[in-house]
């Protein structure tokens, strides 16, 4: 059966995904949980330690407090109470932790820093696995045990207002609950107000134990504008009433009761320094933690500072201050000030309960656990415990039980540190399986790309895929019956652990077949190969093509970045390696511009205008080269026989200067968005704009960037097309204008800020119909008629629709990352590109480059901190997941799409080849698959390196994402490649 190479390349990618989705699914493994025992099958409590004499003491002790309030304010920093700001907002909260009955820390959250995985680690004590960061989308109901499902079967009645994440974790588990959705960032008032809004009411009722307060206001104001907004203060300073009323509240309540309630301000992560939070700096992981109780008895002069715990550490001491077992996956320890002004017995029992937990978790999961230095300080702190009691019980001298009771106090918290640290260190297993199934689905696919590189480059474009042969040889069921009983082996030792497992027969059964079907082909593409080579050994001599100082550039290039991934910190600053590249790419242009134009090089290997046939035992190599040569043919190179048209007069300047116009375009760029790790820190020129005291400026730049958007854009459209456009930008400057991003001329300030939902969906009717208009063209030239001219305004008007959308969807300091993707499109294309006559090869790679770099410019990186959630509700007043994760992947990779998308107009207009787009998918194809295969690689070897979840995980779902837009583009590509063939 003959494919085309688009054809071709679009099914190994689509195949790949399948590959890398099966990796994802092994790499990020589901978190320890070791029991499943139920609500009613809870197993009693330890003991208390005893030498020589019984204790009575076997039950759990009573409860510290009789109610327990818990105020979450999501992306709440700790500098933002314990910093300038907490004196400045938060008047009262300051008091309370300088002055007043509080203990005050700063808990670390572990990454993912995202609400969900967030809550789990707070209520559980467990870590959460990385993977559920995606799950964070939709979070599943949480069967580990937890602080609310032990108290909800104790008898706890639980009061709920918030984000509904938390209905979603505890279904039933609330005696009343109103929840708010939490991915509608664009909200900020209405969000937290339908919290306050049920205070008075449920705070003189007496009918509840645990209320818990989750606020979302803070964390949507960081997403829309960042921790500098002046908004910022403001919430603070509501968050501040808030926490008055209800201490206020809890105080009045104990002077009727005379029994301590307890108070809790925590957050579930910080807030990056660019408003968003998934990563793990400093300002993300750092998230304040504040116990407010009237037990805390506080001396005049006694200062407190906040010391530094584990945010999972506050599910033990929920569950000591509740009088409720700890939940059995809990890695956190009790935090020792709260009962710090307990009897010793009494503190010496919390101290052994947690660290009873803690030795069991490990024995479930370290098989060497008695080898463990904590559970040796454990077993030496029971028995040390035992004697102390029988010391207690003969009624021994106080002073002798407190010093002996002091040490062992200090043992138990030793013993506490280092089983919670040991536990860290196991927080998952991976499903080493599901990786190697994956790793070699997507390794087969590489190969197979690699090796059809000769006939996937050929003038015909087409290649001889064996379909029949190999299912019906005798090498596919072979390795389809060894696979299968790998298959068998691996399931009967490892059980359900494995994801593929836990699949049907049949399901796994075509895995198999997929893997067999892929090896056949790859076997059999390798013998043909072989044989080429062994032919051309048997032919005479034939010219070698030489290759050009620009394939080599792109060669070392895709090389040398792949190589860079196997390093933490080219990972965090990968933006510096395609700035790198893109540059130099400009210096190699340029320099071939000054070559072609002064020593008049006309016969350039890379530039040769026709090529003749190859022998049948061409190498691959050989076979690849020349049929670049033979893939682009420009309109304008039937004029004469040189392969490069030399421009004259004041075109020759254009071209002469158009490498050092991009070299100067990008280096405007990257001063607007700093990113990365090191140097996100840094003030740069989207900062300065983005500040409330120069939101003139901005208007002025938004206004004049839009204006620079319609220039470059109308001159190939329609007229309709050019009136939709210009309708739509308006609309995208109303829209910024009504949600306070910049003003009208006649606005002083904007008072009257709103959710711009009326003005996006304006512009969204004419992005729509400037879509519709473009996807009737394209079906009109492959359907009815046969007119290029018609495909080629199709192509554009698309390009031109995506290009609308993107501009509602950026940040208006965004809005010249869009104007100079559009200006450096057209100076390559009309000064470099189409003089030149590159290959589709080159030009293709040309525009993956400058897709990557442009994805850093828009101010993305490695760390899911910087994906602007903010942008898939534009335009929405509720939430509807379909539609915003497809516009927060689109603003998220807008650059990458839409030079893809000016690749295939560039081709589909400026070709006579029929075989361009073909050859253009295909190099498409493989220069996205090799890095995506390598790191595969990579991330596995490197699976216990110290920064595997913090760095390389992040880029290991940004890589399956970009694989994801790849599959989308070169099926996109096959499709108008099939319009062209018959154009």
């Amino acid at each position: 059966m003959r494919l085309g190479s688009g054809a071709f390349a679009a099914c190994c990618v689509v195949i790949e995904v399948l590959g890398v989705a099966l990796f994802l699914r092994g790499f990020f493994p589901a978190p320890i949980c070791f029991s499943s025992r139920t609500e009613n099958e809870a197993e009693p409590p330890a003991p208390e330690p005893s030498s020589g004499a019984s204790s009575n003491w076997t039950k759990l002790p009573p409860p510290l407090f009789s109610k327990i309030v818990i105020v979450l304010i999501d992306g709440l920093r700790d500098d933002f109470v314990f910093g300038s700001k907490g004196v400045k907002f938060m008047p009262y909260t300051t008091y309370l932790v300088e002055k007043g009955p509080s203990h005050s820390f700063v808990a670390e959250a572990k990454p993912p820093t995202v609400t969900m995985p967030r809550i789990k680690a707070l209520m559980t004590g467990s870590l959460p696995g990385f993977i559920d960061v995606v799950r964070n989308l939709n979070s599943p109901t949480l069967l580990e045990d937890s602080v609310i499902s032990r108290a909800r079967a104790a008898g706890k009645r639980i009061v709920f207002y918030g984000d509904e994440t938390w209905v979603k974790l505890f279904p039933k588990h609330f005696v009343e609950y109103d929840g708010t959705t939490s991915f509608f960032v664009s909200d900020y008032t209405e969000v937290d107000d339908n919290v306050t809004r049920h205070l008075d009411k449920v705070l003189k009722r007496r009918d509840w134990d645990m209320l818990i307060l989750h606020y979302l206001g803070l964390d949507h104001i960081g997403h829309i504008s960042g921790p500098s907004s002046p908004l910022i203060g403001h919430k603070l300073s509501e968050m501040d009433g808030v926490l008055m009323k209800v201490h206020t509240s809890l105080l009045s309540e104990e002077r009727e009761t005379l029994v301590p309630n307890l108070l809790v301000l925590c957050a579930d992560h910080g807030m990056a320094e660019t408003g968003g939070h998934g990563a793990s700096s400093p300002e993300e992981v750092n998230t304040p933690l504040v116990l407010i109780s009237s037990a805390f008895g506080r001396k005049h002069g006694d200062i407190r500072h906040p010391k530094r715990v584990q945010q999972t550490d506050l599910a033990a001491t929920l569950s000591i201050g509740l009088g409720l077992p700890i939940p059995e996956n809990s890695v956190g320890s009790l935090l020792f000030p709260v009962v710090e002004g307990k009897p010793m017995r009494e503190q010496l029992r919390f101290l052994h309960l947690n660290t009873v937990q803690l030795s069991k978790l490990l024995q479930e999961n370290v098989p060497s656990y008695k080898k463990d230095p904590g559970f040796e300080q454990f077993k030496v702190s029971e028995r040390l415990h035992g004697n102390w009691i029988r010391l207690y019980l003969e009624e021994s001298s106080s002073e002798v039980l407190f010093n002996l009771g002091s040490k062992l106090r200090r043992q138990y918290l030793d013993a506490l540190r280092t089983l919670s640290l040991s536990l860290s260190r196991q927080m998952a297993q991976y499903d080493v399986y599901s990786m190697v199934v994956g790793t070699v689905v997507v390794l087969e696919v590489l190969t197979l790309l690699l090796l059809s590189v000769p006939q996937a480059l050929s003038s015909k474009a087409e290649l001889d895929v064996p379909l029949l042969s190999p299912v019906f040889s005798l090498l596919f069921y072979l390795v389809l019956l060894v696979l299968s009983a790998l298959h068998v082996i691996v399931c009967t030792s490892a059980g359900s652990r494995c994801y593929l497992c836990s699949l049907s027969w049949p399901a796994a059964g075509g895995v198999m077949v997929l893997i067999s079907t892929l090896l056949c082909a790859v076997a059999s593409a390798l013998a043909k190969t072989l044989a080429r080579g062994k032919l051309l050994s048997q032919t005479p001599a034939h010219p070698i093509s030489r290759w050009s100082e620009l394939d080599l550039l792109i060669l070392l290039g895709t090389v040398g970045h792949v190589l860079s991934l196997g390093a933490s910190s080219f990972v965090e600053e990968e933006h510096q390696t395609w700035y790198f590249l893109i540059n130099t790419l400009c210096l190699a242009l340029c320099h071939e511009v000054y070559r072609s134009c002064f020593l008049g090089d006309d016969c350039g290997p890379q530039h040769c205008l026709h090529a003749e046939e190859e022998p049948e035992g061409a190498t691959p190599a050989l076979q690849a080269k020349r049929a670049g040569c033979n893939v682009l043919e420009l309109d304008a190179v039937s004029k004469g026989p040189s392969s490069v048209e030399v421009p004259r007069g004041c075109e020759r300047w254009m071209v002469l200067a158009s490498p050092w116009l991009v070299l100067t375009c990008c280096r405007l760029l990257r001063s607007l968005n700093q990113t990365g790790v090191q140097w996100a820190h840094r003030p740069d020129l989207g900062h300065w704009l983005t500040s409330s005291d120069h939101k003139a400026e901005l208007s002025v730049l938004a206004a004049l960037s839009l204006i620079m958007i319609f220039v470059l854009v109308q001159r190939r459209c329609s007229p309709a097309s050019k009136v939709a456009m210009a309708f739509g930008l308006l609309g995208v400057y109303c829209y910024r204008a009504a949600i306070g991003n910049v003003l009208f001329p006649w606005q002083q300030d904007n008072k009257d800020i709103s959710k711009g939902i009326t003005e996006a969906r304006f512009v969204y009717v004419f992005v729509l119909g400037i879509l519709f208009t473009g996807t009737k063209d394209l079906l009109k030239s492959q359907v009815i008629t046969t007119d290029s001219a018609a495909r080629t305004l199709g192509l554009w008007e698309v390009y031109s629709g995506l290009v609308l959308l993107a501009a509602l969807l950026f940040r208006p300091h965004n809005l010249p990352v869009l104007v100079l993707s559009l200006l450096v499109q057209a100076i390559l294309t009309t000064f470099i590109w189409r003089p030149l006559r590159h290959d589709a090869a080159e030009i293709t790679v040309m525009h993956y480059w400058f897709g990557q770099a442009f994805f850093y410019f828009q101010g993305n990186s490695n760390s899911i901190t910087t994906v602007d959630i903010s942008a898939g509700f534009v335009g929405l007043d509720t939430y509807m997941e379909i539609p915003a994760v497809f516009l927060t992947a689109f603003a998220t990779y807008a650059g990458p799409v839409l030079w893809a998308s000016h690749l295939v107009n560039f081709l589909s207009s400026e070709t006579n080849s029929s075989s361009a787009l073909s050859h253009a998918c295909f190099c498409y194809a493989l220069v996205c698959s090799f890095p995506v295969s390598a790191y595969i690689i990579l991330v596995t070897s490197l699976r216990y390196h110290l920064f595997i979840w913090s760095v390389f995980s992040p880029k290991l779902l940004y890589e399956g994402m970009h694989l994801l837009v790849t599959a989308a583009v070169c099926v996109f590509f096959t499709a108008m490649d099939r319009t062209n063939t018959k154009s």
